[in-house]
């Protein structure tokens, strides 16, 4: 959870704050409503972030906070889908790769945590 918060959080300021600069990164133009979108987009990273952020110390697979696994698991499996089709088809740079393997890490990740059953710690009394 820490790491998909920080790295949410991170994603989510860059677009937030910089988001003709990001288009500009991707060679993309920066007028129009693009600009508009990805610092939108940055909002729901940044929101995500804080959910991850203040669910980090709870229980999290089988049935303990399983809306926050599904919701983990479904974006990071999504847009992991939609990167690996951008990647294979348009000649994607390095950046767009890193994205690919992060993505994919973190959906196989929340995947086995939305189906496995976590095991809890037992202190010694």
């Amino acid at each position: 959870m820490t790491f998909s918060a920080v790295a949410m959080a991170l994603t989510g300021v860059i677009l937030q704050f910089f988001p003709h600069e990001t288009l500009n990164s991707l060679g993309m133009s920066s007028e129009g409503a693009a600009p508009l979108l990805l610092q939108i987009t940055g909002a729901l990273y940044l929101g995500f972030a804080f959910t991850n952020w203040m669910a980090k110390a709870v229980l999290i697979g089988g049935i303990y906070a399983r809306p926050l696994a599904i919701g983990n698991f479904a974006h990071f499996t999504i847009a992991a889908l939609a990167l690996i089709k951008y990647a294979f088809s348009a000649g994607a740079s390095p950046a767009v790769w890193i994205a690919v393997v992060i993505y994919s890490i973190f959906a196989v990740l929340f995947g086995i945590v939305f189906v496995t059953h976590p095991k809890q710690v037992r202190s010694a009394d």
